[in-house]
């Protein structure tokens, strides 16, 4: 397992981190995550490093891209 840390200006509220935190679930593979809006960061536990671009690209579906 592998952990990886995004940073997402986007996160303003309670409700973008919950909506994160839920849609990431969703993702094969992802086996934990943490959305904190204090820092606007996403912590995402994965099985496997190849998960990381789907765990990229459900954010920039949901409108929380990651910041490059």
């Amino acid at each position: 397992m592998s952990t990886k840390t995004y940073e997402v200006p986007g996160i303003s509220c309670g409700h973008c981190t919950a909506t994160i935190e839920r849609e990431l679930k969703f993702v094969e593979g992802v086996e934990g995550v943490k959305a904190e809006l204090e820092t606007k960061r996403v912590t995402v536990d994965v099985n496997s490093d190849d998960v990381l671009a789907e765990v990229e690209a459900m954010l920039a579906e949901i409108g929380y891209p990651a910041a490059a």
